[in-house]
Order: C-alpha cells, then sequence, then structure tokens
C-alpha cells in the first residue's frame, strides 16, 4: 500500500483547529511538569520540548489565515464593529474593569495587612484604593457624555487627577521605603515570576500605546484614565524587580545591591508619577483659563 505522503504532511502541518486548540494545554503543562519537576535530561522532557515546538510550528503557520478570519469577522459582526468604531465602549469597559480589580486587590491587601499586621499591605491597599477612587471619579462622567463633549469638566477632572497623583505619591513613597530599608520583596516560583513579568511587561507597552492612541480624541478624561493605567503599570514593574531580585538571585547581589537597585527605580518611578500630575495640572490649568478668556471676549 503507498503512502500519501503529501496528505500525511499536509494533517501534520495543518491539523484540525479543534486539535491545535487540544495541543496548547496539553504542551504547556508537559512543558511546564519537565521543567519543575523531573529535569531536562529525561525523556518525558524531550517529548515534551518537541511537543511544544511542534505546537508553535503549526499556530505560526496558521497566522495568515487566524488574521483573514478576524479581519472578516471585524468587517461583517455588529458587534465586533461597534466595539471597534465606539471609542467611548472602550474606555467605559477598560475604566469598569480596572475600578472592578484595583477595588479587589485593595480589599485583598487590606485583608493580608489585618493578618499579618504589617503596613506594607496597607500602603498597597491605600494605593490601589487611591486608584480605583479615581476610576470611579472619571466612569461617572465617561457613562453620561461624549469625548470631548464638555471641555470645561473633563479638564477640571483632568487637573483633579492630577492632584491626586501628587497626594498619591506619597503611598508611593511609603511602599518604596518598605521595600529598600526593610528588604520587603516577594519570592515566587521562577515560572510564576516568568508570568508575572509577562503581564506586566504587556501591561506596560499597552498603557504607553493607549496613551498615545487615545491623544486624538482630545478629551481630558480620556486622557487622564489611560494615565491612572501608567501609573499602575509603572508601581507593577517596581513591585516585579523585587520579585526577580529575590527568586532569581544566585547570591551574587547582596542586600545593598538590591537595596540599591530598588531605591533607583523606585526613585525614578516616584519622580515620573510627579512630573506626569504636574504636567496634567500644569495643561489643564492653561486650557481652562484659556476656555476662560474665550467666553470672555
Amino acid at each position: 500500500m503507498n503512502m500519501d505522503w503529501k496528505k500525511i504532511g499536509k494533517a501534520l502541518l495543518f491539523p484540525h483547529i479543534a486539535i491545535m486548540i487540544i495541543l496548547i494545554p496539553i504542551a504547556t503543562v508537559l512543558l511546564v511538569y519537565s521543567m519543575v519537576f523531573i529535569g531536562t535530561e529525561s525523556v518525558v522532557a524531550i517529548l515534551s520540548y518537541v511537543l511544544a515546538f511542534y505546537t508553535l510550528v503549526v499556530w505560526t503557520l496558521k497566522v495568515p489565515k487566524l488574521i483573514q478570519f478576524f479581519q472578516s469577522f471585524k468587517n461583517e459582526n455588529k458587534y465586533a464593529r461597534r466595539w471597534l468604531d465606539d471609542a467611548r465602549l472602550r474606555v467605559n469597559t477598560s475604566l469598569y474593569g480596572g475600578l472592578l480589580w484595583n477595588t479587589a486587590y485593595a480589599l485583598l491587601q487590606l485583608g493580608m495587612g489585618f493578618w499579618h499586621h504589617t503596613f506594607w499591605f496597607y500602603s498597597l491597599a491605600g494605593y490601589y484604593v487611591i486608584l480605583a477612587v479615581m476610576r470611579f471619579f472619571l466612569v461617572r462622567y465617561t457613562t453620561k457624555n461624549r469625548p470631548g463633549e464638555k471641555q470645561r469638566e473633563e479638564l477640571i477632572r483632568y487637573r483633579a487627577c492630577g492632584i491626586v497623583f501628587l497626594a498619591m505619591n506619597l503611598t508611593l513613597s511609603v511602599m518604596i521605603f518598605f521595600m529598600v530599608y526593610w528588604n520587603r520583596t516577594f519570592d515566587h516560583h521562577e515560572i510564576t515570576t516568568i508570568a508575572l513579568a509577562a503581564y506586566t511587561f504587556t501591561a506596560f507597552t499597552k498603557a504607553i500605546i493607549s496613551i498615545i492612541k487615545y491623544r486624538k480624541y482630545n478629551s481630558p478624561v480620556y486622557s487622564a484614565a489611560k494615565a491612572i493605567s501608567l501609573a499602575s503599570a509603572c508601581v507593577s514593574m517596581l513591585t516585579l524587580e523585587a520579585t526577580m531580585l529575590t527568586t532569581f538571585n544566585d547570591g551574587s547581589i547582596d542586600l545593598t545591591g538590591r537595596r540599591i537597585m530598588l531605591g533607583c527605580t523606585g526613585a525614578v518611578v516616584s519622580v515620573f508619577v510627579v512630573v506626569m500630575a504636574v504636567y496634567m495640572i500644569v495643561q489643564s490649568t492653561k486650557k481652562l483659563r484659556a476656555l476662560s478668556g474665550a467666553e470672555e471676549n
């Protein structure tokens, strides 16, 4: 019986989408299990690497069709069109999601503060409570008004967020103090730390892109919302550094070295938040004065 190698190759390189979806959790679980529990030289580990590589290859080959599918879905599905065309809907969804996340995380840190009796968790809780209040302050406006509709009210809220950022820097300074002076860091598993790093860098990159992207709407409220996301991402970068210095430290970096690195990063983050706050206050004040002058004339 002659084998049709062309069909076999096509079936291997372009399997059914259901098989491709099933491959993802299987390859992930085997790869993590091999890296964490059985080392890199066993037969299971080698098979997990081969399966992970195969999964990556078949998904990469599927990329052109996936792009075509999502473009077609975007153009034909009315809900997808609404999501892409309605910036207000996207911002409101982001604000509500951030509000829920900040509130839940603040309550978690507050509970851990009561449990462990440490001001470290209290300071984290205070920081995320402030972020939640700021998001709630903005979402109350965006649910009732369209972007740029009421420039004066938006500028007032934009300036208020800048003032809150200045006050929030006090909470941020307390967090940095605990990190540096008391060596308050986190010790997680390497896999967990890598996942946290991927999430943090993604959030940071997304925050920067969003700030640039939403400038075209000329809405101070939208800019303030994205500034909140950027400030949150900056603090996440700081806590990620503390985690990585503890998790991946092989003894080459002593306590003094960790304090210097965290202190420098903390200073940069703190100064950045202050500069961003001052910029928001100054720009909004100038524009409010310009609006008042135009109204008088």
